[in-house]
């Protein structure tokens, strides 16, 4: 058997939230208690502007925002904390879907005033379908923000989950005073400060200190929310939360440093050690003797001056060792990796072992896909990383003949991540780029330049949807194809896909030929 106690260590977990809710600030916070970063928050003013430590891509400091998910690790306490920041724009979405295969629990980031967006609901959905635990956090209480029952009540609704808040805020934005943390039964005075952690008070809420520290109105005001929740909520029960039934939520202030250390405390005690992963063939638990993992996610250029590729390997079982024999399942041969690395952004380091719930980068020259599986000699298929129907399609040009040759290998290096997906027209041999959002256009346009040196112009192309198809009636599927000649193409992988042109046609098409199956997934 592995080693029981390196694993029950090891927490990995994801931060979704959309783009507004704070989830950047909670991150850095997060790390800083981690002892990784010395200065907290990102910094904005006239002078200095400090980004993200998760967000290193250029167009990610530019803009603000998180384009593509980042993997960090880090020792708290006893425990080995492994945190993937996805992106929250609902156009990198599918970035998310993957990463969220290759967690044990979520932390939901919600914006107080704001409440329960969209991307998070549909995020959420994820969750559900995998069983995965979830910890709410209700960001920036020190702004105004809804009254915390009523957004309770929209959680449950919202998110289909019953809910137990761990602490609970006393007030808001201005008259914001700080939360009382029930699991502890201690109470955190706020004081705004990006880089100090405020000092908790240890206090009977039922004693006059508390009327003191925070003044006699608010005290019972306090003393009465708190037998509210005892007699609305149920006790917080650890089986249901593993079981992705029951939400602990916890109130603070992410930018100013406050309500993070209680969250980090209480999820490194209730969450879940690594979790069982269903392969096609059996499930793999954690402390099996030997390793398999899988490739959930590749990114092209973490280091730009050397080209380089990072496939991000998610550990199911055993240990990973450096320079150990493991086979690639999907091409049948062994390989060795004589520079596994783990992540702190871009920042990375050598690591010599690694453990089941670790999350470690191998070097990529191309032989690695998502979804790919290493073992130590069984032939296992981890699913569930598909890549979705895109939604918007332009045919993609070479803005400079000069540069043919690093254009061609920068769409390769960035389909090989998932950023979009690639389709070339049978009809007349053009490339187009399938996304799920706008924003992935400009996003690659923007890395083929700065990380390629290549230019590419887009050019419209009005398209419905793109659908695999298969059948087990060849004849039925070449008649299909010769009439639909001018709208098919062929993936990456060679698979035959239907451009549909509008909703009306591809109805037709499906009642037209009742044995051809059309796929809005590439997994099937």
């Amino acid at each position: 058997m592995a080693n029981n106690n390196e694993i029950e260590r090891r927490r990995t977990f994801a931060i979704i939230a959309h783009p507004d809710a704070g989830k950047t600030s909670l991150t850095e916070k997060l790390l800083l208690f981690g002892g990784q970063i010395q200065v907290a928050g990102a910094v904005k003013s006239n002078k200095i502007k400090k980004t993200a430590t998760s967000d290193w891509m250029d167009i990610e400091k530019q803009r603000g925002i998180s384009v593509t998910t980042s993997v960090m690790e880090f020792d708290y306490k006893e425990y080995k904390i492994n945190i993937l920041d996805t992106p929250g724009h609902q156009d990198f979405a599918e970035d998310t879907y993957r990463t969220l295969t290759a967690v044990d629990s979520v932390i939901i980031v919600v914006d107080g005033a704001k409440g329960v967006e969209t991307q998070t609901r549909k995020l959420m959905e994820v969750c559900r379908m995998r069983n995965t635990p979830v910890i709410i956090f209700i960001n920036k209480m020190d702004r105004e923000a809804k009254d915390p029952f009523d957004l309770l009540d929209e959680l449950e609704e919202e998110l289909a989950i019953h809910v137990r808040p761990l602490t609970w805020p006393i007030e808001s934005g201005v008259r914001f005073k700080g939360v009382y943390n029930i699991y502890e039964n201690n109470l955190n005075l706020f004081q705004p400060s990006k880089q100090v952690v405020t000092e908790k008070v240890e206090v009977d809420i039922n004693t006059e200190e508390l009327d003191k520290q925070i003044g006699v109105q608010l005290a019972d005001k306090l003393r009465g929310e708190l037998e509210l929740i005892d007699g609305v909520y149920p006790e917080f029960d650890k089986k249901e939360y593993l079981k992705g039934e029951l939400a602990p939520v916890f109130f603070g202030s992410a930018l100013n440093n406050f309500g993070v250390q209680e969250l980090l405390d209480c999820f490194v005690e209730i969450a879940p050690s690594p979790r069982p992963v269903q392969a096609e063939e059996r499930e793999v638990e954690p402390e099996e003797s030997k390793f398999t993992g899988f490739v959930f996610k590749i990114t092209a250029n973490i280091d730009p001056n050397h080209r380089s590729c990072i496939a991000f390997c998610k550990i199911c079982s055993g240990k990973f060792t450096r320079n150990a024999p493991y086979l690639h399942v999907r091409h049948g041969k062994t390989m060795r990796f004589s520079s596994p690395t783990q992540f702190m952004a871009q920042r990375k380091t050598t690591v010599d072992e690694a453990w089941a719930g670790d999350i470690i980068g191998l070097p990529d020259n191309g032989s690695f896909k998502i979804g790919d599986t290493l073992t130590e000699g069984e032939m296992l298929h981890f699913r569930g990383l598909p890549s979705f129907s895109p939604e918007m399609f332009k045919y993609i040009e070479n803005a400079d003949p000069m540069k043919q040759k690093q254009l061609a290998k920068g769409i390769d290096q960035l389909m090989d991540e998932g950023v979009a997906q690639l389709f070339v027209n049978q009809f007349n041999g053009r490339k187009i780029i399938g996304t799920v959002g706008q924003l992935q256009f400009e996003v690659i346009q923007y890395r083929l330049e700065n990380e390629y040196s290549a230019k590419c112009r887009w050019e419209p192309l009005s398209l419905y949807k793109a659908c695999w198809i298969e059948s087990d009636n060849l004849e039925e599927l070449e008649a299909f194809k010769k009439r639909k000649y001018q709208y098919m193409a062929k993936d990456r992988e060679g698979r035959d896909v239907f451009l549909a042109d509008s909703g009306y046609v591809l109805q037709m098409a499906q009642m037209d030929f009742k044995n051809i199956k059309f796929h809005f997934t590439s997994e099937f």
